[in-house]
C-alpha cells in the first residue's frame, strides 16, 4: 500500500501548523486528516490536489516519488 502519511506530517509540522488548523485549512474534519497522516486512510483526488496546492508541491513529491 502506498503510504503518505510521514511526508504530510513533515509538512505540516514545517509549517508550524496542527493538524485541527490545517484540517479547517483544507475544509476537511481533522479526524480524517489524521487517518491521512496515521495511513489509515487515503484522501481523495480532491483532497490530495488540495494538500498539494496547499503546500505548492507536486502530487507526485507527496508520495516522495523522484524522477530521474
Amino acid at each position: 500500500m502506498i503510504q503518505i502519511g510521514r511526508k504530510l506530517k513533515e509538512l505540516r509540522k514545517n509549517e508550524g501548523l496542527t493538524q485541527e488548523k490545517l484540517a479547517e485549512l483544507l475544509k476537511i474534519s481533522r479526524v480524517n486528516y489524521t487517518r491521512y497522516e496515521t495511513d489509515k486512510a487515503r484522501p481523495d483526488y480532491e483532497t490530495l490536489a488540495a494538500i498539494a496546492d496547499f503546500y505548492e508541491v507536486s502530487i507526485d513529491e507527496l508520495f516522495s516519488r523522484n524522477f530521474k
